[in-house]
């Protein structure tokens, strides 16, 4: 495993996630400028995922051809670029070009640091991955402290701030040789393929079942951190800071539960782990509903670690079913899964919308158990393949 390789790629994920980690907190600030309803805000956010997210398989495929180094410090700018214009954005329509300006930096990024990822992290593919993932866990715990800072202090035009953490980054990635990054192929090696795929059929099925899973956790994930903003700040009235301090308790746990759980789930088994995490979760969610004060901020750290511990598990099962293309495996997991999940986010809105910000909160709390449901119906281990069964 080569950590400083991991660690570098680490840090350009956590720049590029910074913009998504900081949307879910700048709703409501957009809400209010805009004079926007709760269904239309979450459009905002389905923009931003199905731009950054669901094309990202698209950008795997593609870069997986026709392999172009320069995505990984070009992208990080380009989407620190959307959210720095996106707070100047005097309509719905320009607002909504910002974000998928920056969810195109974000979706280019990811399909090839999954890839390059994964050919640095050795024998332990869920550590090593993790280590990677960790980066953009942290981006998105960070993400809404940092917005809501700069517009609290500077308001909306402070998001201008925004694109220098890209420009710093997208330096650093330009020019790898200085940090003694090792050269990495641009396609696998027959050597390095498995010799035998497993049945088309079951890699098929086991990969729908796996992105259904996928999107009903980061749509729990992605609920979590749009409404818990709104919830604290709209219908308790209360300070945006300590809502912001709140999501960026349930990330900054995720991030670590991310660290955490990968090392299990290599040593114990990928679906086993998945679905204690699933199991888990449920009434830890249960008790966030019922409790205030610093119990919030407790229960919703283990909430966060234990829903996002996955993370990274669930990247590496794909990767096994799909050996010999890394990229597309990682966008549609991180991409494809994700982003369909901020659909889900849309429909929490017009829940809002119509029964109150309180019920579309708890209604997430089902979401893990279709996911085990999901889990339940996965082929997982894949085949027999290369002479090694893969977890």
């Amino acid at each position: 495993m080569n950590k400083k390789a991991l660690f570098i790629l680490s840090a350009g994920h956590l720049i590029t996630d910074l913009n998504t980690g900081a949307l879910p907190a700048l709703l409501p600030f957009f809400k209010g400028t805009l004079n926007l309803s709760y269904t239309t805000a979450g459009g905002i956010l389905l923009m931003s995922h199905l731009s950054s997210s669901v094309v990202q398989p698209a950008f795997g495929y593609l870069l997986e051809r026709y392999p172009a180094r320069w995505f990984l410090p070009l992208s990080p700018f380009i989407a620190g670029l959307g959210m720095a214009l996106a707070g100047f954005a005097p309509s719905y329509l320009l607002l909504l070009a910002c974000v998928i300006l920056s969810g195109l930096g974000t979706a280019s990024f990811h399909p090839e640091g999954y890839r390059t990822a994964h050919w640095f992290a050795g024998e332990k593919k869920a550590t090593g991955i993790s280590i990677f993932s960790v980066g953009g866990n942290l981006g998105m715990a960070i993400g809404p402290l940092w917005a809501i800072g700069l517009v609290t202090y500077f308001g909306m035009k402070g998001t201008l701030a925004m694109i220098l953490p890209g420009v710093l980054i997208g330096a650093i990635l330009l020019f790898p040789a200085g940090w003694h990054m090792p050269s990495l192929p641009l396609i696998p090696t027959q050597q390095s393929l498995p010799s035998k795929a497993p049945p088309a059929r079951r890699t098929a099925v086991s990969l729908a079942f796996l992105v259904g899973l996928v999107i009903v956790r980061s749509w729990a994930h992605l609920g979590l951190v749009s409404y818990i903003p709104f919830y604290y700040i709209e219908f308790l009235k209360g300070d945006p800071l300590y809502a912001g301090k709140l999501v960026t308790t349930f990330l900054l746990a995720g991030a670590l539960g991310t660290l955490i759980g990968a090392p299990i789930a290599d040593a114990w088994g990928h679906k086993k782990f998945v679905s204690a995490s699933l199991i888990l979760v449920v009434p830890l969610l249960f008790i966030f509903y019922k409790v205030g004060g610093w119990m919030a901020f407790v229960i919703i750290a283990l909430a966060g670690m234990v829903l996002v511990s996955s993370f990274s598990v669930t990247i590496v099962m794909a990767q096994n079913l799909l050996p010999q293309n890394l990229g597309l495996a990682a966008g549609l997991m991180v991409g494809f899964g994700m982003g369909t999940g901020g659909i889900g986010v849309t429909l929490l809105g017009a829940i809002a919308d119509r029964w109150g910000v309180p019920l579309a909160l708890q209604s997430i709390l089902i979401l893990p158990l279709l996911g085990l449901v999901f889990l339940g119906l996965l082929k997982y281990p894949p085949a027999k393949i290369g002479g090694e069964i893969k977890r």
